[in-house]
């Protein structure tokens, strides 16, 4: 790809960073529009436990992809690629300069690289999934697998667990059945002009990181994390086969709320699925070989985060 290709900024890291911090003090300084890279903050009614930027905070800055899905329904990180792709064009348009800002790396892998490929295998996700179907067995796993999979789940025995298994996974990883993506040969993104620059805020500590997940996951118990998911709760068209519903925190407070654990139970194990998060998000950054780091404990690091931004726009990336 030639050097003078448009470059689009990333601002990446795991969650509980401050990215959203970084995000609107740079916008107090450029012309920018947010696209949230978010799999979370996309759905309607699930604004405390996604940590999504408050109605003032979205009154600073232009945001985009934030409640775009009742959580009822899903989306694909396909659809994500096609929604960036035409928002950093319309901002661009515009005058302005496109940031994409968020976690879900996952999102970030389909808009780079293309989707076509099956995601390599999650070790942490796998342990999730054999820790759930300990509790519930591998049947319930399969009847999850024949919402989010019919075609692959109709081919299993209830009881196939390594093939449940790598399902479950890749329709989490991807937000894509797995049959659909073996129905497709690979596709290369040929439609993308861009070079991406990655900011990555990552923890110099992770015991440190660790206590502000705490924290933060206390803080919206505190904000009213269970009534939020208890009103998703009453819906009789959710259940914790959705991707809405598993995300963090969800998934911890909506087993409390089916009587399965305490809410004592639900906090520990939401503080640890966050950390496992995480975990799993420094890990995917820390094989990015041109990322830009930035200690997300340090003291001055929306300072940082600033400093690395001015350095990319200075050298004409946002052309």
């Amino acid at each position: 790809m030639p050097s003078s290709a448009p470059v689009v900024i990333c601002l990446a890291g795991p969650t509980a960073a401050g990215k959203s911090a970084s995000t609107l003090a740079l916008a107090e300084r450029w012309p920018l529009e947010i696209i949230n890279v978010d799999s979370a903050t996309i759905y309607r009614g699930m604004d405390i436990g996604t940590a999504k930027p408050s109605a003032a905070e979205q009154a600073r800055v232009p945001q985009h992809l934030l409640d775009i899905r009742d959580p009822a329904h899903s989306y694909s990180a396909a659809e994500f690629r096609a929604d960036a792709r035409r928002l950093i064009d319309e901002i661009r348009a515009r005058g302005r300069i496109p940031l994409l800002a968020g976690g879900t790396m996952m999102y970030y892998k389909a808009l780079r690289d293309g989707l076509d490929d099956l995601p390599q295998a999650d070790p942490a996700l796998r342990a999730e999934l054999e820790a759930r179907a300990a509790r519930l067995g591998w049947p319930a796993l399969h009847a999850e697998l024949a919402v989010l999979d019919p075609v692959t789940a109709a081919r299993l025995a209830p009881n196939d667990s390594q093939r449940i298994q790598r399902a479950l996974e890749i329709c989490q990883l991807s937000g894509q059945p797995m049959s659909a993506l073996l129905s497709r040969g690979q596709r290369p993104p040929d439609d993308d002009a861009d070079r991406y620059l990655t900011i990555s805020l990552e923890p110099s500590e992770r015991a440190a990181l660790h206590a502000r997940i705490e924290q933060r996951f206390d803080a919206m118990l505190g904000n009213g994390l269970l009534d939020e998911v208890r009103g998703l709760h009453a819906r009789a068209d959710l259940h914790p086969g959705l991707p809405s519903v598993r995300c963090v925190g969800y998934r911890q407070m909506w087993a409390h709320l089916d009587g399965e654990i305490s809410l004592d139970e639900a906090r520990e194990q939401g503080i640890a699925a966050t950390r496992q998060l995480a975990k799993r998000q420094i890990t995917w950054l820390r094989a990015q070989p041109e990322r830009i780091i930035v200690d997300c404990l340090a003291a001055d690091a929306v300072a940082q985060t600033i400093d690395a931004v001015a350095v990319a726009l200075d050298n004409g990336i946002s052309d």
